[in-house]
């Protein structure tokens, strides 16, 4: 479905300020549609050279939270003439509020319709159509009190202070009409307030009757109110009692020639969401302290490897302790990470370049070598992440240590580069390392390798990680050297 602004502009003459202006008014009108217990459609006339009469276009559509809704069908994209909405074509022609009756397709009923003018630099660049369904019986004094709070935001809609140019009022997170309201008047005494709202004012110890009041005499200091009332922007604020109460107050302006005559204040009980947020953090520091312990720990027997390698008299024992050491290290990259940022998940660029340190840290080569990384793997799970990490290590470490043995010292000009390409592609991970060294023998076999470091990274790949691994010489018409590409699921089979 095309959005409010691909609409506008394929379809009508609006310029680009006044789509923003439009894409503004329906990010906060289910304020509009709560208070006023109706459908809301916004209308815009149809760019058309062709038709000699008016033809509208439904640019925007919204349905009631308190009130079952009159329009089963998504009208957003939808055209109709002129005949069909006389009161929008009388809106658009005399820049005036109408009020009347629509019969609605489908439904096949006579309904109360406002049309509202929605100005934008002193021109009606739409109109704001309200289908208001039946109310259960007489209006009650809180039913009253909303009509009466919609009608004033009508007024700024024409009036083109309605929306706000500094933020939404009726976003995801924020408080809505239903969760509770206090009117206040221009100097801040409360007009009324819903049950939900003096609630609220219980949970803050606030139990005497607040109309009449401020809400400073009542013993609560919401600085947003005086900043509302101050410079007419909508403000945020929580205000809490102690860890187990918090309550959230948005403050809405009502505007009218430029002056505030009132504050609509929105009111949230969010104590157990708050309380929720607090259990959800001590959870992340406890399972980030368990990762950084386990870092420890494994940097402890990091070092002891390290220690009994250095005491070894025996070249092979002490090759296979660095090997193993090295190992450890590349586990304890892993976790390294996760007691930043504890979850199921993990940043993998983050420990490609702690690997590619690891690898030049711990490998001494006779050749000078060149570690590039291209590319990224994302977001990738904890159990692809960790054996994947030790594969590359191993791979990175196999070819620094092994691709250029036969091109001399250090004085040789010939630099040794190892290059990591890493991408995803088809919903795997893909990981290929390319190095300009001497390539393989031609007895070599990945079925049947002669390191341990190529057995475990075979295994790793295969049975663990569900992937596959091939391992080739890249003929020396394309640069010589040894490719290898490993390819795994980026999510781990359950």
């Amino acid at each position: 479905m095309a959005s409010l602004a691909e609409i506008a502009t394929f379809r009508t003459e609006l310029t680009e300020h006044a789509i923003d202006h439009l894409l503004r008014l329906t990010a906060s009108w289910s304020l509009l549609s709560d208070l006023s217990f109706s459908d809301m459609l916004l209308m815009a006339r149809v760019k058309d050279p062709e038709r000699f009469d008016e033809e509208y276009v439904v640019l925007g559509q919204m349905r009631p939270n308190n009130r079952a809704t009159l329009l089963s069908d998504d009208l957003v994209g939808t055209s109709h003439g002129s005949d069909a909405w006389p009161l929008v074509h009388q809106c658009f022609d005399t820049s005036t509020r109408m009020v009347g009756e629509a019969r609605i397709e489908r439904i096949d009923e006579i309904v109360p319709t406002w049309c509202v003018p929605v100005r934008f630099d002193g021109v009606v660049v739409a109109v704001m159509v309200r289908l208001q369904g039946p109310l259960r019986g007489p209006a009650s004094l809180y039913e009253q009190a909303y009509l009466s709070v919609f009608e004033r935001l009508c007024a700024m809609v024409s009036e083109a202070t309605f929306p706000y140019r500094e933020d939404d009022v009726a976003g995801p997170g924020l408080p809505r009409v239903g969760d509770g309201i206090i009117l206040l008047d221009a100097k801040g005494g409360v007009e009324f307030a819903t049950p939900n709202a003096t609630n609220a004012m219980h949970r803050l110890g606030v139990y005497a009757s607040v109309e009449g009041r401020t809400l400073p005499e009542m013993g609560l200091h919401v600085r947003v109110v005086e900043r509302t009332l101050e410079f007419a922007i909508p403000s945020l604020e929580e205000v809490d009692l102690g860890q187990d109460v918090a309550i959230l107050f948005h403050c809405v302006p009502l505007i009218e020639e430029g002056h505030v005559t009132g504050v609509i204040v929105l009111v949230r009980d969010v104590s157990d969401l708050r309380q929720l947020n607090r259990v959800v953090l001590n959870k992340e520091a406890a399972v980030r302290e368990v990762h950084h312990r386990v870092k420890n720990n494994l940097q402890t027997i990091s070092s002891l490897l390290r220690l009994q390698a250095r005491r070894s008299s025996e070249l092979e024992t002490r090759v296979a302790l660095q090997e193993a050491e090295r190992r450890v290290r590349s586990i304890a990259v892993v976790h390294e990470v996760l007691s930043r940022e504890p979850g199921e998940e993990v940043i993998f660029d983050q420990i490609v370049r702690s690997l590619v340190m690891l690898v030049e840290d711990t490998v001494l080569a006779l050749h000078p070598v060149e570690i590039i990384v291209n590319g990224s793997l994302g977001t990738l799970s904890t159990d692809i992440a960790t054996p994947l990490a030790v594969a590359l290590a191993e791979l990175l470490t196999n070819a620094v240590e092994h691709a250029f043995t036969d091109f001399g010292g250090p004085e040789n000009e010939h630099v040794g580069v190892v290059t990591l390409n890493l991408y995803q592609a088809g919903g795997n991970a893909h990981a290929e390392i390319r190095d300009n060294g001497k390539g393989l023998g031609d007895d070599f076999s990945l079925e049947v390798p002669t390191s341990l470091g190529l057995s475990i990274v075979r295994d790793l790949v295969r049975a663990q990680l569900h992937g596959t691994i091939e391992m080739n010489s890249v003929p020396s018409s394309e640069g010589g050297g040894t490719f290898v590409r490993v390819v795994v699921p980026s999510e781990p089979r359950l």
